[in-house]
């Protein structure tokens, strides 16, 4: 594996334990360089992993739909709800959308990505667990964006106990969202094959976004209910992939009785 993903991952890690000490314009400037590594990251992987043509592709598909629906969703309210993003605290924007928001889809959704195809090889079972993790991400995210005042709703619908300010359309309109980013996705991989690069690097991200992000939110943040619901709804590729992970430890493991005595 190269070294640059592993840089990459390590910079974000950084940058993530620092959004909760810090406030104002310096914690912007956090979540600019938060948004700009975990793409980076995803992108640094996937192109040792399938090829530069691949990275682009991921990076068409994922940011460019995410950028659509965002541009369509603060014009319409369809898919998510009704909301809008604050000005001027992102850098440039787009139709009312910053542009960092389209990268956020791909560092986030990468390893998502990722992790899914090591879970589940159909596509059928791959593409809605790739939709369910990424409404598990989007639990965390939207409850912190908007408690940092990043984006506000303007939606009358209810929303999950805890987090009212956030309607249930928003995540329905993600899974639909998510779920076709995941179609165009495995359509592009069967035309790319797989190289012999490790996964370690997104399965650390996906494992750090669930386990550090429900701390964050229940210890630092104070968001005790997105702590709750983010470590369910991305505990279901977490906890499958630690099992994973486990079983192929135990696999590996040498045997005492194989080894002979000095």
């Amino acid at each position: 594996m190269t070294r640059s993903p592993i840089v990459a991952a390590l910079l974000l890690i950084a940058a993530q334990i620092c959004y909760p000490l810090t406030a104002g314009g310096a914690r912007d400037r956090v979540t600019i360089a938060v948004v700009l590594l975990s793409a980076a990251t995803a992108l640094l992987h996937a192109m040792p992993a399938r090829g530069p043509r691949y990275a682009l592709g991921f990076l068409l598909i994922v940011s460019g739909l995410g950028l659509i629906a965002e541009i369509i969703g603060t014009a319409t309210g369809f898919p998510f709800g009704r909301y809008d993003y604050a000005l001027d605290r992102l850098g440039p924007a787009v139709a009312g959308v910053p542009l960092l928001v389209p990268l956020a889809w791909t560092g986030g959704l990468y390893p998502v990505w990722v992790v899914t195809g090591l879970l589940y090889r159909r596509a059928r079972l791959r593409i809605p667990m790739a939709a369910a993790g990424a409404v598990g991400w989007d639990l965390f995210l939207d409850p912190q964006m908007v408690a940092d005042g990043q984006w506000r709703w303007c939606s009358n619908l209810p929303g999950l106990p805890g987090l009212s300010q956030i309607p249930w359309t928003n995540y329905l309109g993600w899974f639909a969202v998510a779920s076709i980013m995941a179609v165009l996705l495995e359509l592009l991989e069967r035309g790319i094959p797989a190289r012999a690069a490790s996964p370690i690097v997104p399965v650390a991200v996906l494992l750090w976004t669930w386990l550090g992000s429900t701390l964050a939110h229940a210890v630092l943040l104070g968001l005790p209910a997105s702590a709750g619901y983010g470590f369910a709804g991305l505990g279901v590729l977490g906890i499958p992939v630690v099992a994973r992970m486990s079983r192929r430890a135990r696999h590996v493991r040498p045997d005492p009785a194989c080894h002979g005595t000095m």
